[in-house]
């Protein structure tokens, strides 16, 4: 089956203009770190880069960071998923999400899906997302979390198993974190 482009809201499938392939497409995956605060920020950033396209994938508690009326692009969670898939030869998001991005950026990634998608455990858009990736493609993660969390063991497991699966690390930085801790 051929790749089918997604649409965009209020635009039927298919009549996507040839200067939409001539852009880069840049899938920001977005999850439940306070770090999330920065969304708007970023994706301003992104867009200031010419030739990009840019479409952001949402996990339920991420929402809680960031107004949504502050993102200028493409914002997809969950329910975006199973609207889209109504029988058996519609589109399936997390596959056509995959198809379309040239690159993808998971940041921040917080503790719990870290955590998931080391393990392989796709239980959300997003999740489902990264276990698809096409692994020809780059993706960077940026991992965000309290320093406690940080230096707990199982951290450094599952972001060297990311890393075995090709998927690069963006390292954390060292600030005075949100709840007044001092660290990664």
């Amino acid at each position: 089956m051929e790749p089918i482009s997604l649409p965009e809201p209020g635009i039927p499938a298919g009549n996507s203009s040839s200067v939409a392939q001539e852009k880069f497409h840049v899938l920001l995956g977005v999850t439940g770190s306070v770090a999330a605060l920065k969304l708007p920020l970023l994706v301003a950033e992104l867009l200031k880069i010419s030739g990009l396209e840019v479409k952001v994938v949402t996990t339920e508690r991420a929402k809680h960071f960031y107004n949504a009326q502050e993102i200028p692009v493409t914002l997809y969670g969950d329910e975006e998923e199973w609207q889209l898939w109504k029988g058996r030869l519609d589109p399936v998001l997390h596959i056509e999400l995959r198809r379309w991005a040239d690159l993808m950026v998971v940041a921040p990634l917080d503790a719990n899906t870290l955590a998931k998608v080391a393990n392989g455990i796709c239980d959300n858009l997003l999740t489902c997302v990264i276990r698809a990736w096409d692994l020809s493609k780059p993706l960077l993660f940026c991992p965000a979390m309290n320093t406690a969390m940080w230096e707990h063991p199982i951290t450094a497991r599952h972001v060297e198993q990311l890393k075995a699966f090709g998927y690069v690390e963006i390292p954390c930085v060292v600030k005075k974190l949100v709840c007044g801790d001092e660290g990664q």
